[in-house]
Order: C-alpha cells, then sequence, then structure tokens
C-alpha cells in the first residue's frame, strides 16, 4: 500500500484522502483504524453510531461510493480514494431530505440510536428502486436492528418517502 510509514513505535500509519459528505479529507491514520472511528474521532462526525463493532447491528451504515456499508467492518484505508456519505451529508441546503422528514412525520424512530443507520440504508434503496415493494424495503434494512420501533412505522416512512402507503399497517 502506498503512503505507508512506520512510526517510532513500530505501527505503521497511512496517509488517506477521503471524500466524505462532498468533502475531501486528508489525514493520516493507523493501519488498523477503523472507518467508524475515523469519521467519528478525526472528522467529529457523530451521527454514525457505534454499536456492536462486530458488523451485526447496523447503526454505524453510511454509503462507500453510494452503497451501504457497516463501517465498523470497513478499515479507513481501504475508503482511502473513496466517497463516504454520513447520516450528516442526507440532509440538504433547503433543509432535511425527504426520508428524514418521514421518519420524523410517521414516528419511525425512537430512541434514535438506530436511525442513522436506518435512514443510510434507505437512501441507498430508494437510490436503486425508487419504487419498492414493502418486502423489498424490510429485506433493505434487514442489517439494521431496532429495539425500540418494531419496524412497522420504519419501513412505513421509507415507503412515504417513496410516495406509497404501506399495505399492511399493524397499529
Amino acid at each position: 500500500m502506498q503512503n505507508a510509514v512506520k512510526g517510532k513505535d513500530g505501527i505503521t500509519r497511512y496517509l488517506v484522502t477521503i471524500k466524505v459528505n462532498g468533502d475531501e479529507y486528508t489525514r493520516i491514520v493507523k493501519a488498523n483504524t477503523l472507518l467508524v472511528n475515523f469519521l467519528r474521532d478525526e472528522l467529529d462526525l457523530t451521527g454514525t453510531k457505534r454499536g456492536c463493532e462486530l458488523g451485526d447491528c447496523g447503526s454505524c451504515t453510511v454509503l462507500l461510493n453510494g452503497k451501504p456499508v457497516d463501517s465498523c467492518l470497513v478499515l479507513a484505508v481501504e475508503a482511502d480514494g473513496q466517497e463516504v456519505t454520513t447520516i450528516e451529508g442526507v440532509a440538504g441546503v433547503d433543509g432535511l431530505d425527504k426520508i428524514q422528514e418521514e421518519f420524523i412525520k410517521n414516528g419511525g424512530l425512537q430512541c434514535g440510536y438506530c436511525t442513522p443507520g436506518m435512514i443510510m440504508s434507505a437512501k441507498a434503496l430508494l437510490a436503486k428502486n425508487p419504487k419498492p415493494t414493502e418486502k423489498e424495503v424490510r429485506e433493505a434494512i434487514a442489517g439494521n436492528l431496532c429495539r425500540c420501533t418494531g419496524y412497522v412505522l420504519i419501513v412505513k416512512s421509507i415507503l412515504a418517502a417513496s410516495g406509497q402507503e404501506m399495505e399492511t399497517y399493524y397499529e
């Protein structure tokens, strides 16, 4: 790998440049720095949550070149030269994104811990499939765990962002 330098402590460090939410950042990172830690600790983008740190909960989901990934499983050096979108990059200059508005309007969040990851997975789905079925929505968020909502209002929120209503509503 290019730009490798072994420090006095014996730990190899790398110079990485990552485009995050449209802005390019260059930092020196340890070889084992996770993308979630780079985002939170180096760039102070704390919307991406640390959860299980095993890739099981999805709370750290970001978009890497438009695809949802668990940022706790991606090294910062792997993201070198790539484009990352975090929850902080979803809203536009005119305000919240449609998916964010629908999560608020439809009660698709409670404690909010899983919400950034859910929204990132939903953004990726809607970019690929603007009119998903309820089943496709559920499949797209299958890697995002929520302990509070039971998923019904999350699915409803994502469908509403796509201009659709939920066919099977359980209240």
